[in-house]
């Protein structure tokens, strides 16, 4: 980071990835994490994501304790997810059209089913799970999964568009075909 306003940008979209989570944290598999971590890293690129994901995988542990596993998860999972939409944004020049959010969306979807495949892994690892435990962990997870891609696949396509025209009102770049749309109308 180069600037005292990406540090700022950081940390405050930091700060709202917390608090949206703690915000939710009573409802399962309701979440606005996924949807606001990708909006940014589309946007604002890989970079200024990995340090919003790696800020947000340890600093939430304040709130929701100090677990191994889920800070492992976390910062596995919040990296790989930047780069995948940080690379999305670079390969659609931060456009925002009806395919490229179908486009979005799925790939959301498909990533909110990596985060339990992979905390189906993890988990069961760290704690030496039995097979038959490891087993009924993954069917227990279904549970949360299954909320977690519906709740994924309203609000990718419902608030990402928004977050973008938002961040380009207030952050233009001469690099994102939204703004340059929006610089047209």
């Amino acid at each position: 980071m180069k600037t005292a306003k990406d540090i700022a940008l950081v940390s405050v979209y930091t700060a709202l990835l917390i608090g949206g989570q703690f915000a939710l944290s009573g409802i399962s598999g309701v979440e606005v994490v996924t949807v606001l971590l990708l909006a940014f890293a589309y946007y604002f690129g890989i970079v200024r994501g990995l340090f919003v994901a790696n800020a947000f995988s340890l600093l939430r542990c304040l709130i929701f304790g100090f677990f191994p596993n889920v800070i492992i998860l976390y910062l596995a999972y919040y990296n790989l997810f930047v780069l995948v939409f940080g690379l999305l944004g670079r390969r659609f020049k931060k456009a925002a059209n009806l395919k490229i959010f179908v486009v979005l969306t799925v790939t959301a979807v498909l990533m909110t089913v990596f985060f339990t495949a992979l905390d189906d892994v993890i988990s069961p690892v760290y704690y030496g799970f039995s097979a038959g435990a490891a087993k009924a962990y993954a069917i227990a997870s279904l549970a949360a999964v299954i909320p977690q891609v519906i709740c994924t696949f309203i609000t990718v396509p419902l608030i990402a568009p928004v977050l973008l025209r938002v961040f380009c009102t207030v952050f233009p770049s001469k690099t994102s075909a939204i703004c340059e749309k929006n610089a047209r109308i």
